[in-house]
């Protein structure tokens, strides 16, 4: 039986989670054609027909086969295109040993992303909008995850901690901080005359004072 016809499972019918060379390479070309679609067609107009035709598949059958159905496709994706921008952060995060640092490292990241990869992080948008207009079931941790706002308010709760931030309510700041860094980048996105440089340093500056030690 040919490894690219049939879906891997497991006895029981549910998915290993090891494939062969040829079939992560499929799965591969699968999500870099849905990111794809889903920069240059939006999630509503984001289906497997369209997404069989940017990747030049024979059928829409080829997709279901990797993938059970569209929110582990988009699953995938999301974490994918995360997988990306933590290899940029994450290595940064470690060569600053203040949480006043690391929130800065945390934004000017974020941009630099979304400078080198802007088909990608449009993507993320689309994602965080499909889950919110459709309440697309399955996608409701994905979009946490793409947020992170969870992970901003817990470096701000350890910058409290560590008397670097003042007694700021870390949840709100970390939605408040979300929402700028969006901000910007909806801007961006949409083709608008933004400088992300000038504009992380700006956000670094702003939250820096709002949640500064006094």
């Amino acid at each position: 039986m040919r490894s690219d016809n049939r879906r891997a499972t497991t006895t029981d019918g549910g998915p290993t989670g090891t494939f062969t060379f040829t079939q992560r390479a499929r799965r591969a070309q699968i999500v870099q054609a849905a990111i794809e679609t889903l920069a240059e067609s939006g999630h509503t107009r984001t289906t497997f027909s369209r997404i069989s035709r940017q990747a030049r598949l024979c059928s829409t059958g080829m997709i279901s086969y990797h993938f059970a159905g569209k929110p582990e496709l988009i699953t995938e994706v999301a974490h994918t295109i995360m997988s990306q921008a933590e290899t940029m952060l994450e290595p940064r995060l470690r060569e600053v040993d203040t949480y006043r640092g690391k929130l800065g490292v945390f934004i000017g990241s974020t941009f630099e992303f979304a400078s080198a990869y802007p088909t990608h992080t449009l993507a993320l948008a689309e994602i965080v909008a499909m889950a919110r207009d459709r309440g697309s079931t399955g996608l409701e941790r994905v979009e946490q995850d793409i947020l992170c706002v969870e992970r901003l308010a817990a470096l701000l709760e350890h910058g409290v901690r560590a008397g670097e931030f003042g007694a700021v309510d870390c949840r709100t700041m970390a939605f408040a901080l979300r929402g700028a860094i969006d901000g910007v980048l909806c801007q961006y996105l949409r083709n608008e005359a933004v400088d992300l440089d000038r504009s992380a340093q700006e956000l670094k500056r702003a939250f820096g004072l709002c949640a500064q030690a006094v």
